[in-house]
């Protein structure tokens, strides 16, 4: 009995739930489900969606661009006279590793040095934004990659997104340890308010993680170059941030522990300890990324095992159909549907409605459209005259999309291909009068 109903338990998490939609369920049991969902389906496409690859991509990004981005960073603390407490914050994050530190700190001297010195000026100031441009580009295919866009920023906005990013980054972090350096020594003038002071510790030992929250709900909204709503983001961000900051007590744990090793290896015993905070950083902020893409995106995953296993003969019958309710929409002069309306209204999964409609475009049937007073959404235009589109049109596309190159004697087997060639041809002059609009 227990066997049988853990079974009817996997096949109800694995199968099941996916085929349930909002409309079927309590709103109470609805926010339960899409809660498993939402969990099971950011672990599944982390593991599987190859995430910690990306990761260790980033992580040798970021190692090539980490010292020109500490002299940016330098460069602009020494403008608002705060170099001193960025170079404490160094020192406090490479505990144990007093060498490491002063080997990083002299190497980003020597950077800012040469940059602004002779001939040497202009190479350096392109390779200090270049190193940075480079990693922060990175970040940005990964984040599309997570949430499947195929178009990046254009060359223009990545000037002036980047730019903006590179230089309010360095900013906002002074600022944010300015504020808790002045609250943690406010504190210290609290300790009489009996009531007052445990709370204001607490708010400040709370500062950090609040930072750390807002800056990852950040990078998950700015990054993709798609919308990302900020309720889908907020969670994930929090998830990821305390995470983050969970590893990083951790980290500076650990690097008392080996600090022993420093006896063997010297300043670099902090290289592997570095590599490895850098790839589990990326790995949790990545994470994060999954988590909120699924959030916004659950719909996208009902009937998902369905949409990968489609007959051939139920894909072709959602393309006529597509096909045919884009046209009759065109016919009638109404607003052209997006993907959501289409299914929306008509019950096909979100998922399998865009692969089609993606699929439609690769044909030549469809084409986009942008929508007056909506920037983010596109709709969909026959790209024929819908008085000559008809059923066997969208048929012989659909046979014929692929390559043919292959090295099979096609006399030598032409009986089986002829077979086929009769069959389609009775089957488009069947169909070539039906046209979609009419159907």
């Amino acid at each position: 009995m227990t066997q049988f109903n853990l079974a009817r338990i996997i096949r109800f998490l694995s199968e099941d739930i996916w085929r349930i939609t909002e409309d079927e369920v309590s709103r109470t049991r609805g926010i339960l489900y899409n809660m498993i969902k939402i969990a099971t389906l950011s672990v599944r496409e982390f593991l599987q969606g190859g995430v910690i690859n990306k990761a260790s991509a980033l992580t040798y990004s970021t190692l090539l661009a980490i010292i020109p981005a500490l002299a940016l960073l330098f460069a602009i603390a020494r403008g608002f006279g705060l170099a001193n407490l960025l170079e404490n914050q160094i020192r406090e994050g490479l505990v144990g590793h007093a060498q490491a530190a002063e080997v990083i700190l002299s190497f980003i001297d020597s950077y800012l040095s040469h940059t602004k010195n002779g001939v040497f000026i202009g190479v350096g100031l392109l390779m200090l934004f270049y190193t940075i441009l480079l990693l922060t580009d990175n970040i940005e295919r990964t984040f599309n990659s997570i949430w499947q866009v195929k178009k990046p920023r254009t060359i223009y906005r990545k000037m002036t997104d980047y730019f903006s990013m590179i230089l309010l980054l360095p900013i906002l972090i002074l600022l944010s340890s300015g504020i808790s350096i002045y609250l943690s020594t406010f504190v210290k003038h609290m300790e009489e308010f009996v009531l007052l002071a445990p709370l204001v510790k607490f708010l400040v030992r709370l500062i950090p993680f609040v930072l750390t929250w807002g800056m990852f709900t950040a990078l998950y909204i700015f990054m993709p170059n798609t919308r990302v709503r900020f309720k889908y983001a907020i969670l994930p961000g929090i998830i990821a941030g305390s995470g983050f900051q969970a590893f990083q007590y951790l980290y500076i744990g650990s690097q008392i522990w080996v600090s022993n090793y420093n006896a063997i290896y010297g300043s670099f015993a902090a290289i592997p300890m570095f590599l490895l905070w850098t790839q589990i950083s990326w790995s949790i902020c990545l994470y994060g990324a999954q988590l909120c893409y699924v959030a916004q995106n659950l719909r996208n995953f009902s009937f998902s095992k369905e949409t990968e296993d489609i007959s051939r003969r139920y894909h072709d019958f959602l393309c006529i159909l597509i096909m045919s309710l884009i046209c009759k929409r065109f016919q009638t002069d109404q607003d052209p549907y997006t993907a959501e309306a289409l299914s929306e209204e008509h019950k096909i999964p979100i998922r399998l409605t865009k692969k089609i409609l993606y699929e439609l475009q690769d044909l030549h049937m469809l084409s986009e459209t942008p929508l007056e007073g909506d920037n983010e959404s596109v709709g969909y235009l026959p790209s024929v005259d819908i008085n000559r589109m008809s059923v066997a049109m969208l048929l012989s596309r659909l046979d014929e999309a692929g390559s043919e190159a292959f090295k099979i004697d096609r006399e030598r087997y032409n009986a089986p291909w002829e077979a086929l060639t009769k069959a389609r041809e009775e089957y488009y002059e069947n169909t070539g009068k039906i046209l979609l609009k009419d159907l």
